[in-house]
């Protein structure tokens, strides 16, 4: 029998189990910031790079980050069932599976110039990036395992420890690129070479950190013993939640970098431009990401109680919640643009005025997706949290890969739009997934919750 709450209390509940998670994706989302920061002090040519090859790594990982995301509705439904078994054997065998992924894709991330040359980037701008990627790449396995042991945590509402971590990250980041971009502190002058050693050396702390918090704090669960042993039932399952989730992952992430690829046709300029908008629509973005994180896992416990009621209130919180953020993003596009553009480039650059004129019209157009994108991203977290992924997965698919894709090119190339084209194109992807994934929440999965709301 549910305890109903109100839309006060719900609000409360998402915002302290929802506001550590958002803090931790900004954390996150900050190790990101700084190269493009830093790197763009250093040279455009660097941040064109740096924007192709971070656009192909994390269409890598956030395929591999399904395992991760599996984990997190899993671990929150066994713990509103007082399962600590299922607890340990979904999150190790989530474990499992980044593990064999991250060797998978290696060689992928080892010779990435051949492809990023087959998608028509510049040979300068894909041979400093397949550079930076040879060493970037190295992180791809520490980076999946600690997604894998944050959502565990995170399941089990240990957001304040999420955080802390990822702040902690970003210090070593910002202080790793700082020395090795530019050579302070007596160390060698690497350029992009710098940033990609920073990366990996984050990714490896932010592991070491996460293992000894779960060890040491929640001996009860024995992450790490006889990690050796199979568990195929649980790898199963964990696989069949996991793959749909990464899909969808890599249906929106890949229109993301299709744009990049699409912003690197027209040059090294409009993809600078496009690298800073992107960074800062993102920023706005890792508060609905960590609102979705909050209601994959409120809606993973009242599935796992059955609880219709509680699942359709919550539901409606955390949407408002996502709506009021959008309203002030918009506001913030719409009015300070030039501001923030500015904050990226340094004041002599001669390519200065020409990045801000097309960032303006791009961050333009990031305001238009901000009540969409935060939308499909919250419907996701709620599906998820009712372990329904099959079918998000082919709306994302449709929405990303067969309206947004083509309408960005369409948009950019073929009517002469170019930038703003090719980020028209993103805004009708990200709208018809919205409604979508919305429609499918709202009208389908919560019906199926046995309890009269």
């Amino acid at each position: 029998m549910s305890t109903v709450m109100t839309y006060g209390a719900h609000a409360r509940a998402v915002a302290v189990l929802g506001l550590p998670l958002v803090g931790g994706h900004l954390a996150q989302f900050a190790i990101g910031l700084t190269d493009t920061v830093m790197l763009g002090w250093y040279g455009v040519e660097a941040l064109a790079a740096v924007t192709l090859a971070g656009s192909y790594f994390f269409v890598l990982f956030l395929l591999g980050a399904g395992f991760g995301w599996a984990v997190m509705p899993m671990v929150a439904a066994a713990a509103a069932e007082e399962d600590e078994t299922s607890i340990r054997r979904a999150s190790r065998m989530g474990l499992w599976l980044s593990i064999l992924f991250s060797a998978g894709v290696m060689p992928l991330l080892w010779w990435s110039r051949p492809i990023l040359l087959a998608l028509g980037q510049a040979q300068e701008v894909a041979a400093l990036a397949s550079e930076y990627l040879r060493v970037a790449g190295w992180g791809m396995l520490p980076a999946l395992l600690v997604m894998v042991l944050k959502s565990y945590l995170a399941a089990l509402e240990r957001t304040q420890i999420v955080l802390w971590i990822a702040v902690a990250a970003a210090v070593v980041n910002a202080l790793t690129n700082y020395a090795l971009i530019f050579g302070n502190w007596g160390a060698p002058e690497l350029g992009i070479m710098g940033a990609a050693i920073a990366s990996v050396t984050t990714q490896t702390v932010s592991l070491i950190a996460v293992i000894y918090y779960a060890v040491r704090e929640l001996p009860e669960h024995s992450l790490f013993q006889r990690f050796w042993r199979p568990d195929w039932e649980m790898f199963n399952r964990v696989f069949r939640l996991g793959v749909p989730i990464g899909l969808t992952n890599l249906s929106e992430v890949s229109l993301f970098a299709a744009s990049a690829v699409m912003m690197g046709w027209l040059g090294a300029v409009p993809l600078a431009a496009h690298g800073i908008a992107l960074q800062l629509a993102s920023a706005t973005f890792m508060v609905h990401l960590g609102l979705s994180n909050a209601a994959t896992i409120r809606a993973g416990n009242a599935f796992g109680r059955k609880d219709r009621a509680h699942l359709a209130r919550g539901a409606k919180v955390v949407t408002a919640m996502s709506l009021a953020m959008s309203a002030v993003t918009i506001l913030l596009f719409l009015t300070c643009a030039a501001p923030l553009i500015s904050l990226f480039l340094e004041p002599g650059d001669p390519q200065r005025p020409e990045i801000l004129a097309i960032g303006v019209g791009l961050l333009a157009m990031a305001a238009l997706f901000q009540l969409v994108d935060g939308a499909q991203v919250i419907a996701l977290g709620l599906l998820r949290g009712v372990q329904d992924t099959t079918v998000p997965m082919l709306m994302a698919a449709l929405s990303y890969l067969v309206v947004g894709m083509p309408a960005s090119y369409l948009l950019g190339f073929v009517y002469g739009f170019e930038g703003i084209g090719v980020w028209a194109g993103l805004v009708l992807g990200l709208a018809f997934a919205g409604v979508l994934l919305m429609t499918r929440f709202w009208g389908k999965v919560i019906e199926r919750i046995g309890l009269p709301a």
